[in-house]
């Protein structure tokens, strides 16, 4: 292994050596990746003057290029004394080619698209604007980052291990001299987040020392790195089962698979992972497995708690939309508070590509006669309505497929209402549904299946749908009922103070308004009597919660043919989010969240929707579906729902934790883990381990709890890891929430994501799940 470092002032020849050095050391990190003498990498690795853009008045030259670490792209100033900086592969969300954000659209001139690009960094509201020196240049930019992004996202654990740790081990080799001496050392395992006394590391290090040199270089960085890594948890597990010389046969193997991790396997299955994760060429021809191999099986998909079979859209997509709990979006314009936050296009792209299905657009009369959106009586700024939809266009369907609703806030004067549906309809196309599927008057909502890849609008409809297919569709303009959740935004506003308010709509816009009419919610008995399939209410989460809490079962039943939209109260002017798990419990599709809250209840709305292929829709389970039901979550009474568990959480390890303060060297966290149920009111429970002291590397728990389970096709899982402390709050490290239906039994790895649902590529923890009926 090889430690990296920045340049200090050498003589000469020691900097003839040491470049040759350093191109080594980028030619072997360049071979990890996969990408050997390969010319995007050794473009990247060049680098070139690039002209970065933040306004009018400062556009610099700066000097890009990656370093030898082959993840670390640098930034060089021409200022003699500043320090160069940097940011990680890992770092970046995505590359967009040409004047896609809102700055270089704003600062640059349009002859200029092909010479720009964009990188977007993750858990980052500013993204990084550039402008090449010519159009093939920035394409190059582009194209070779891509490619680099991928063969990072797709190493394995072992070797993203590998790479973090040779990334620490260059923090703290001080004098930079690719060698460790024994104060290096420590200082290293204070980097990787564990706290060792004296004694043991300088055991440690005499233990690699093999050359007696009194530095640790090459072979016994190495070995180094072997023995910090050795996970005994692991090996403990592959002796009982390795009883072929030493290994695992495929009998072995087999048996491991049906008596531990509880699957359905057989002779095939097994040889298919000796195949996909065998390493050693000599074990596999004999149709063994390895210590190694059987480690990267624990760490890769197969060895997840999450069901790779999951991965994939594997639901039935043919039913009709409101039988689907449907991702959304709420004040999606906003990147941050709602009250002085800015507006950005920017805000919907990031939920788009996070799968989220439905995205709300609050408009309003803008200047030059041009409609707007933004959080109408705030500082919040404002963006145009055609730059909107044409974001949502170009990024609607890069994850998913499926249809995207645009839910519309509509404010605007008849006049701007028109140019809203002359936007619409330009933009979008074909894409966008302006009428009903089919040539006759339709008797329930269509599937997503039927849907893809299209737009359906939600909002005010001046008539009812049957007028599309009769002469009764010549009204031009009329008064209607203001949309309930636009009504408390003037009343926040302090313009109007009744419910009742009323607005003027333009027949252009009503008349795309085809599946998702919007109406006022009068109570679920009026809305039976009342209420065609294809309107739906959106009700603010007090009023649902307390629907919710007195009459579920009723709002269960009302949501097996409408569609009903939930969203935050208008109070949450931090953007705060509530819990949308209980509006899941009752059938509500359309739980909208602030996506730009990165708090508890978005890291829900990720594990509800991790399934199924990300796609952003999840079937509802039969019994929110089906019109005999009585279930109510509230009150459990027999029936198809109650399918009682006993869920066995073995909390045994974790390994490479990141450390929170990074700017404290000698802060190294004592991580605890918070097991949690999330579901119908009955299976909610929380447990928790003690916490490890000064251990963020390899910390061991081994703690078991035990769970009892009602509802499993409505309960999430989620683990939580927290740096104790016992004068203030726990600070989060990492957490990972998926559906109790899509858990793997067994001993499984758990990845770890940040709080803004990026993962965090090199920690985890590792877990024997076991969930069994109960008798």
């Amino acid at each position: 292994m090889s430690c990296f470092c920045l340049r200090p002032k050498r003589t000469n020849s020691q900097e003839k050596v040491f470049e040759e050095h350093q191109k080594k050391v980028a030619q072997e990190n360049g071979e990890r990746l996969g990408l050997k003498d390969d010319d995007d990498l050794q473009f990247l690795l060049a680098g070139t003057n690039l002209i970065k853009i933040r306004s009018k008045s400062w556009q610099k030259s700066r000097y890009f290029s990656l370093m030898e670490d082959c993840r670390t792209i640098s930034c060089s100033s021409k200022k003699i004394f500043k320090k160069d900086k940097t940011f990680l592969i890992d770092e970046i969300e995505s590359v967009r080619k040409g004047r896609q954000t809102e700055a270089l659209k704003k600062y640059t001139d349009p002859n200029e698209e092909e010479m720009c690009f964009s990188i977007m960094l993750k858990g980052h509201n500013k993204n990084l604007d550039f402008m090449a020196d010519s159009k093939e240049e920035a394409h190059r930019w582009v194209t070779s980052l891509q490619k680099l992004i991928n063969q990072v996202n797709n190493l394995n654990k072992k070797q993203k291990s590998e790479h973090w740790f040779v990334s620490c081990m260059r923090k703290a080799d001080k004098n930079k001299d690719n060698k460790m001496t024994l104060k290096e050392l420590k200082h290293f395992l204070r980097q990787v987040n564990i706290e060792v006394n004296d004694s043991y590391a300088e055991e440690i290090f005499k233990k690699c020392d093999t050359s007696n040199s009194g530095t640790l270089e090459d072979l016994e960085i190495e070995e180094f790195y072997n023995h910090l890594t050795k996970r005994e948890e692991i090996d403990e597990i592959y002796q009982n089962y390795a009883k072929t010389q030493g290994e695992m046969s495929v009998r072995d193997l087999l048996d491991f698979l049906l008596n531990e991790q509880r699957e359905q396997a057989t002779v095939e299955c097994a040889l298919k992972l000796i195949e996909k994760y065998e390493l050693d060429e000599a074990a596999k021809q004999k149709k063994h497995m390895s210590k190694d191999g059987f480690t990267m099986y624990l760490n890769h998909e197969d060895g997840s708690i999450f069901n790779p079979a999951h991965s994939q859209v594997y639901q039935d997509m043919s039913q009709p939309l409101n039988h689907y709990f449907i991702s959304s979006s709420h004040n999606t314009y906003l990147m941050e508070d709602q009250l002085k936050g800015p507006s950005s296009t920017e805000a919907y792209v990031k939920a788009l590509m996070k799968s989220c299905r439905c995205v709300e657009l609050d408009c309003w009369d803008g200047p030059n006669g041009e409609p707007v959106i933004y959080h109408g009586y705030t500082l919040t700024s404002k963006i145009l309505f055609k730059d909107v939809i044409r974001a949502i266009k170009d990024y609607a369907f890069k994850t998913s497929q499926y249809p995207v609703i645009l839910s519309l806030e509509n404010h605007c004067t008849v006049e701007q209402q028109k140019l809203m549906a002359h936007h619409l309809i330009d933009i979008l196309g074909s894409a966008l549904v302006t009428k009903p599927l089919g040539d006759s008057m339709p008797t329930n909502l269509p599937s997503p299946e039927e849907l893809k890849g299209k737009f359906l609008v939600k909002g005010k409809r001046l008539n009812k749908l049957d007028a599309m297919f009769s002469n009764n569709n010549s009204v031009q303009e009329d008064t209607v009922s203001e949309e309930d959740e636009a009504a408390e935004s003037q009343e926040n506003g302090q313009k109007a103070k009744s419910k009742k308010s009323k607005i003027k709509l333009a027949k252009e816009l009503s008349d795309i308004v085809i599946y998702c009419k919007s109406v006022h919610f009068s109570g679920f008995q009026h809305a039976k009597d009342n209420q065609n399939f294809y309107e739906m209410a959106s009700l603010k989460e007090s009023k649902a919660f307390q629907l919710a809490e007195t009459s579920a079962t009723a709002f269960i039943h009302h949501n097996m043919d409408k569609l009903t939209r939930i969203y935050p109260a208008g109070s949450r002017t931090d953007s705060s989010n509530y819990n949308p798990v209980p509006m899941w419990n009752v059938g509500c599709q359309i739980v909208a969240l602030n996506f730009q809250t990165h708090a508890k209840e978005m890291q829900l709305n990720q594990g509800r929707f991790l399934p199924n292929g990300f796609c952003g829709y999840i079937l509802k389970p039969e019994f929110q579906r089906s019109l005999s039901s009585q279930f109510n979550p509230q009150s459990l009474t027999e029936g198809p729902w109650l399918q009682k568990k006993i869920l066995h959480v073995m909390v045994i390890s974790a390994q490479q934790l990141p450390k929170l303060n990074k700017d404290k060297q000698k802060s190294i966290v004592d991580p605890l883990v918070k097991v949690e149920i999330q579901g119908v009111p009955k299976d909610n429970a929380r447990k928790m381990t003690r916490h490890i002291e000064n251990n963020g590397f390899n910390p061991m728990w081994n703690e078991k709890f035990e769970f009892h389970i009602h509802v499993p096709e409505l309960a999430l899982l989620q683990f939580v890891v927290e740096d104790y402390d016992s004068a203030s709050q726990n600070d989060h490290i990492g957490q990972y929430c998926l559906p109790l239906t899509s858990v793997q039994n067994g001993y499984r790895h758990v990845p770890l994501l940040t709080k803004r649902g990026d993962i965090i590529p090199s920690a985890g923890l590792f877990v024997h799940i076991m969930l069994l009926d109960q008798q």
